[in-house]
């Protein structure tokens, strides 16, 4: 089989469906030399003529009979497929889309996400994984991830596309009995203060370490955590404050009365929000849809989070 070349089964298929070179090559819209090239080819191939001249016009041989069923079964599987591979409907699919996200990053974009699947895709899913770096690329370019959603700087190859959604910045959080619990927090109360410090896989921490290591500005870190998700819990019994992305402040503030959202005390750095994903699934009708959803959702004029 290795030797024999696909192209030339609708030749096959057409020969039978017309018995004339002619009108076979008038339906694969080729020449009527090419017919016969095509014939003489698969000919070759079988060791049989295929299609003899009659009284009745091109009449096929029993191999060409036996071949046929299969010709045709082969055609209609390729042209299936590959319609399937773009005919693509949200409303029925039932396929599993594979997000990296970090745990600020599900705050921010499942819950609006999901809202969503469930009335544009409802049998389809959402799985949201949490990967190193390097593991990031890997999934985006075998497909195991259709896309990285959040801040992740070390996707600049140019294998790698990348969309900005919009801009986020930092803001701290402390109990609402606080003794500081004002406004906005003086330099010197912000350096004097105990904090919480969330060491976590997301890269957003990243921009504020390094800004306030430039500026040489040194916090008393009283406790070090890979996870946001405790620090409610922990700052409504503590006098510790946390500096964290300020949609994720905003979104405990509205779930949990006993903590307050104070002004740092200098301008903290800014950092983009963006979508990634790998060049080899660009076209893919599939994560292209799902990228269309993220980009209509997450934009600086859908933005939920407080300025």
């Amino acid at each position: 089989m290795t030797d024999l070349d696909l192209n030339l089964i609708p030749y096959l298929v057409a020969m039978e469906d017309t018995r004339n070179v002619s009108r076979a090559a008038e339906r694969l819209g080729v020449s009527q030399p090419r017919v016969s090239t095509a014939l003489g080819r698969l000919r070759e191939y079988f060791g049989d003529p295929l299609f003899v001249r009659t009284s009745r016009g091109m009449e096929p041989t029993p191999r060409a009979l036996a071949l046929i069923p299969a010709a045709r079964d082969a055609l209609v599987r390729i042209e299936k497929g590959m319609l399937e591979a773009q005919d693509f409907d949200p409303a029925t699919t039932t396929r599993t889309f594979s997000l990296a996200l970090s745990d600020v990053g599900e705050i921010v974009f499942l819950p609006r996400l999901l809202q969503l699947f469930a009335e544009r895709a409802p049998r389809a899913s959402l799985r949201s994984v949490s990967l190193p770096p390097a593991q990031v690329e890997r999934g985006l370019e075998s497909g195991d991830v259709d896309l990285a959603i959040g801040y992740f700087p070390d996707l600049t190859a140019s294998n790698f596309f990348q969309q900005r959604l919009f801009t986020h910045r930092f803001i701290c959080l402390m109990r609402s009995d606080h003794p500081l619990a004002g406004e906005k927090l003086t330099l010197e109360q912000f350096l004097s203060l105990g904090h919480a410090v969330v060491r976590a896989e997301g890269r957003s921490q990243e921009v504020l370490e390094r800004f306030l290591e430039k500026k040489r500005l040194h916090r008393r870190a009283v406790l070090e955590t890979p996870h946001f998700m405790s620090l409610p819990f922990i700052l409504a019994r503590t006098d510790l404050v946390a500096t964290v992305p300020h949609a994720i402040g905003f979104a405990y503030v509205a779930e949990h009365a006993s903590i307050k959202l104070v002004e740092p005390p200098v301008a903290l750095p800014r950092f983009d929000l963006k979508q990634h994903w790998h060049r080899k699934f660009h076209n893919d009708v599939r994560t292209g849809w799902l990228r269309s959803v993220v980009s209509e959702l997450f934009n600086d004029a859908m933005d939920e989070w407080p300025k």
